[in-house]
């Protein structure tokens, strides 16, 4: 699971960047995208120190954000689901924790790693139809995309 992991949190990490270098480069300042933009990093965070035991983080899973605030947020929060995956050698798991709200669920850590990169992708989704509605031009994230990138087939 490791490799797999691995391989779906650097596509995560490409894809974050392809839409925040697609914002910067159109001079996107739409409210509505930062905020779904934030939304993902905050909830990267939030489900990172979950499967860590860690606090939860203070960050608002609703929030507007600038754009260099995204771009911070996601390098560090990409970096740091990779250190995590590298660093682990145990997913298959069952975790105790609380939601957003405090309701207490118990989940395996593997369908946890998994949704958090499939939420992800559920949500730059919803930007990029919301670029092309505001008549920007939405940015290629599917994960063929990357691995064609990735071996040389296609320029980034």
């Amino acid at each position: 699971m490791k490799k797999y992991f691995l391989k779906l949190f650097q596509y995560n990490a490409w894809a974050n960047r392809q839409v925040l270098f697609a914002l910067n480069k159109q001079n996107v300042v739409n409210k509505k995208i930062f905020s779904l933009m934030g939304h993902v990093a905050a909830a990267e965070m939030l489900w990172l120190h979950r499967v860590k035991s860690l606090p939860k983080p203070d960050v608002k899973l609703w929030s507007t954000y600038t754009l260099s605030e995204l771009e911070e947020m996601f390098n560090n929060i990409d970096r740091q689901w990779l250190e995590f995956i590298e660093a682990t050698e145990v997913f298959d798991r069952e975790l105790n924790y609380t939601n957003y709200a405090g309701d207490p669920f118990t989940n395996n850590m593997e369908s946890i790693i998994i949704h958090t990169a499939n939420h992800a992708s559920y949500h730059r989704a919803q930007v990029a139809l919301l670029l092309r509605q505001n008549g920007f031009e939405p940015v290629n994230t599917d994960f063929i995309t990357y691995d064609r990138i990735m071996r040389g087939q296609l320029q980034n």
